[in-house]
């Protein structure tokens, strides 16, 4: 009896040490960010002119990372998912999560953190960055960032290009893109958008 009593007070703290928190899914644009929130609601949050603050914070006791967007008197809060790591009551304090920061999942998170880090650019980026990047834009977005992504594989073909080097095809240059676009409405866009430019940019480069 007593056994059955620990066994089910344990799975009471197992379940609330796992809460599922309903994260809310994003749309990222050149100028702006998409918010579908988990109730159903949306929310459009502007990024020209935006200031980016990424820190540590804390929800529940539990530790999380934070990316503050602010632009003019607006300010938005993105946290990832609070359900690991706790942070012990005597831990060093961290600012704490303001109760309308929104969740979204770590690797959504994590694809904008460093994004919007990078001032929000396309150029420079890998065509691997550049995969992830497009798996959670807007549809118009996704074919800009594929066009990006197809003058990224063709530098890299034409920078490996020569007898001694052996080179590489575009195909394989792309493949970060092509992998994403299997799970990915908007990388397969993309995807379509690459092999276009990069067709007519080997043709011109060729001739």
């Amino acid at each position: 009896m007593l056994r059955s009593i620990w066994m089910a007070k344990s799975r009471a703290l197992y379940r609330d040490d796992v809460m599922v928190t309903p994260r809310a899914r994003i749309a990222i644009d050149a100028a702006a960010l998409g918010l579908h929130l988990p109730g159903g609601g949306s929310r459009a949050i502007g990024l020209d002119g935006a200031s980016v603050t990424i820190l540590d914070a804390e929800r529940v006791r539990r530790f999380v990372r934070m990316l503050v967007i602010e632009r003019g008197h607006d300010r938005t809060h993105l946290i990832t998912v609070p359900e690991r790591g706790a942070i012990a009551p005597r831990a060093v304090p961290v600012p704490r999560a303001p109760d309308d920061a929104v969740v979204l999942d770590d690797a959504d998170w994590d694809v904008l953190a460093h994004w919007l880090a990078g001032g929000g650019r396309l150029a420079g980026l890998t065509v691997g960055e550049l995969a992830r990047l497009a798996a959670l834009a807007t549809p118009h977005f996704a074919i800009v960032i594929g066009e990006v992504a197809a003058i990224a594989a063709l530098d890299q073909v034409w920078e490996e290009a020569g007898p001694l080097r052996g080179g590489i095809e575009v195909e394989a240059a792309l493949a970060p893109l092509r992998r994403a676009a299997r799970d990915s409405p908007r990388a397969a866009e993309a995807l379509v958008a690459a092999l276009a430019l990069a067709a007519a940019g080997g043709r011109r480069r060729a001739g």
